[in-house]
């Protein structure tokens, strides 16, 4: 079954009950996933950019967006209005299949993974995952990459707090840490 189905029939249903919510319309719920990944010190190196932009388009089925400085940081040679990163925004259909692959197949081919810190959500209930190798991604063909780079995915939700956010994901199957007991 689908991601997007299953949230409908199972865990609409199942959400309301766990947060005593009394319509449909309260139930936490996915509304944007944005992937992003800033260029760092080789924000001149056109080659490196097209790899980022490439691997972006592989990962998420859609052509990322540069982004540009919003400000003038001379320490880091960086001028107003220079290309400094590349995201995408996913939303509906595409948001959900992306949310699937990353659960089942993305977060168990990271190395050493132990699960996600309940402390990457936000007070919003918003999730933000880092990724230090794009290489976990299954689009991704590591012999015919020629750099590898740190990526972020933001998974925005509308709950109205926390604990509503780290219920959604659970929901979802997002594994996250046992946290441990205080001493």
């Amino acid at each position: 079954m689908r991601l997007k189905e299953k949230y409908q029939k199972e865990l609409v249903p199942a959400l309301k009950k766990e947060l005593g919510l009394k319509n449909n319309m309260l139930v936490p719920r996915l509304t944007k996933v944005v992937i992003n990944s800033g260029f760092g010190r080789h924000f001149k190196e056109k080659e490196y950019i097209a790899d980022i932009e490439r691997s972006i388009t592989l990962i998420a089925g859609q052509k990322p967006v540069m982004t540009k400085a919003k400000k003038s940081i001379s320490a880091f040679k960086i001028r107003d209005g220079l290309v400094i990163g590349a995201k995408v925004t996913l939303r509906g259909e595409r948001m959900y299949d992306f949310v699937e692959k990353l659960v089942a197949i993305t977060f168990p081919r990271v190395r050493d993974f132990r699960g996600i810190s309940s402390k990457s959500l936000d007070r919003a209930g918003n999730l933000s995952v880092g990724f230090k190798d794009h290489t976990a991604f299954p689009e991704i063909k590591v012999e015919e990459i020629n750099n590898t780079f740190g990526l972020e995915v933001c998974l925005t939700t509308n709950a109205k707090s926390k604990e509503e956010g780290l219920a959604l994901f659970r929901a979802l199957g997002f594994p996250f840490k046992k946290e441990e007991e205080k001493k």
